[in-house]
C-alpha cells in the first residue's frame, strides 16, 4: 500500500460567458434589430434571449443555450447526462463528473473535497478503500492504513508501534527478533527468558557453545581446569568432574614412567607396563644394560634395573 490513493480532481466550467441580447454589440457597430443575429447551430434568432460566445476560430460565434450544451458540453461519466455549462463539472482520468455525481461506490460520499482512490474503475474514498482492501493490523484490529508503516511476517501485518516484545512490550522495530509459536521475542529478552544458560558463566547460551555431562557452556568458558586453554574441540579428561587438557592431567595426576619420567597418560592409545610400584611405556621397557625390548619377554628385576636374560646371566657370572 502506498500514498497514492490521494487522487486529485480537476475542477471545470465550460470557457463560455452568457450574454443577454439587451446590449449586444459587434466591433464597434451598434447591431440593430433590421441585423440578423442568430444561433449559428440552429440558426434561431437569439434576439431576447440568452446565448454563448464560444471561439469558433474565426472569430466568437454565437450559441443559444440547448445548442451550445448539446455541442460543447461533457457527459458525465456517472449519469450519462450532459454536464451544462452552467454546472460544477470535475474530471479524473479524462472521465467528467457532474459534482453531486461524483461520489464513493461504497457509501456514497461525495469526493468533490475528499482524497480518494480507483479501483476497477469505481472511485472510493479513503475509508472504503481501506475497509475493502487495506491490511488489518494482528495486534489492534484497526486498518493499516495506506502510506503508514508497517511490519509484514508469517502472512501478518502490524502497525509498525503494534509490533512488541512480548516479554518488554518495546516496539521491535527492524530490530532482530524470535518467533515462539504466536509470541515474538526481542533477542535479549528471549535469551533471558529460554535460552540455555552457561554452567560456568550464568550467562544466556545464545549459539553455538559445548555440552560436557549434559550441561551446557560457552566455547570461551570450557577451559582446562590447569592452564585454561579452550578444550572444545579437542581430547580432554576430568578429575573429580573438573575438565583438564591431556598434558595438565599428565603433569598433575599421571604416574611417571620409570624410563623416561614422563607422564603416563594411556591416551591416544597407548599401551604402557606394570611392574610391582612402578610403570613403563611400552617402548621406554628395555633391558637397563643392552637396551633390548622387554615387552612380551621374561626379565630380571635388579634392584633399579630391569635386564634381559643374557644380560642378568652376564652379572651373575
Amino acid at each position: 500500500m502506498s500514498g497514492d490513493t490521494t487522487r486529485e480532481v480537476g475542477f471545470e466550467c465550460q470557457v463560455a460567458k452568457v450574454h443577454s441580447t439587451a446590449d449586444i454589440t459587434s466591433g464597434m457597430e451598434q447591431v440593430t434589430m433590421s441585423d440578423r443575429f442568430d444561433c449559428d447551430n440552429c440558426k434561431e434568432s437569439l434576439y431576447g434571449r440568452k446565448y454563448i460566445q464560444a471561439d469558433g476560430g474565426e472569430g466568437d460565434n454565437p450559441y443559444c443555450i440547448p445548442c451550445y450544451d448539446s455541442l460543447f458540453a461533457n457527459t458525465c461519466d456517472e449519469c450519462k447526462e450532459l454536464i451544462g455549462h452552467d454546472a460544477r463539472e470535475l474530471f479524473y482520468e479524462d472521465r467528467h463528473y457532474h459534482e453531486h455525481c461524483f461520489r464513493c461506490f461504497r457509501c456514497d460520499r461525495s469526493l468533490a473535497d475528499e482524497p480518494f482512490t480507483s479501483q476497477d474503475e469505481a472511485l472510493l474514498c479513503n475509508d472504503c478503500y481501506c475497509n475493502e482492501f487495506s491490511s488489518k493490523c494482528v495486534a489492534c484490529d484497526k486498518t493499516v492504513m495506506p502510506g503508514t508503516r508497517k511490519l509484514e511476517y508469517g502472512g501478518s501485518t502490524w502497525h509498525e508501534g503494534c509490533f512488541i516484545c512480548h516479554s518488554c512490550e518495546q516496539p521491535i522495530g527492524s530490530k532482530s527478533f524470535i518467533p515462539d509459536k504466536d509470541e515474538h521475542y526481542c533477542v535479549s529478552c528471549y535469551e533471558d527468558k529460554f535460552a540455555p544458560r552457561c554452567t560456568r558463566c550464568k550467562k544466556a547460551l545464545a549459539k553455538g557453545g559445548v555440552t560436557y555431562r549434559d550441561e551446557p557452556w560457552h566455547k570461551e568458558c570450557f577451559v582446562c581446569t590447569g592452564c585454561k586453554v579452550q578444550l572444545a574441540g579437542q581430547h580432554f579428561t576430568s578429575r573429580e568432574d573438573n575438565p583438564y587438557c591431556l598434558k595438565c592431567f599428565g603433569s598433575l595426576y599421571s604416574k611417571k614412567c620409570e624410563a623416561c619420567s614422563k607422564p603416563i597418560t594411556g591416551f591416544g592409545g597407548g599401551k604402557y607396563i606394570s611392574f610391582e610400584e612402578r610403570q613403563w611405556h611400552q617402548p621406554c621397557f628395555t633391558c637397563t644394560e643392552c637396551s633390548v625390548s622387554l615387552v612380551g619377554a621374561g626379565f630380571f628385576p635388579n634392584g633399579d634395573q630391569i635386564l634381559c636374560r643374557d644380560c642378568n646371566t652376564n652379572s651373575n657370572l
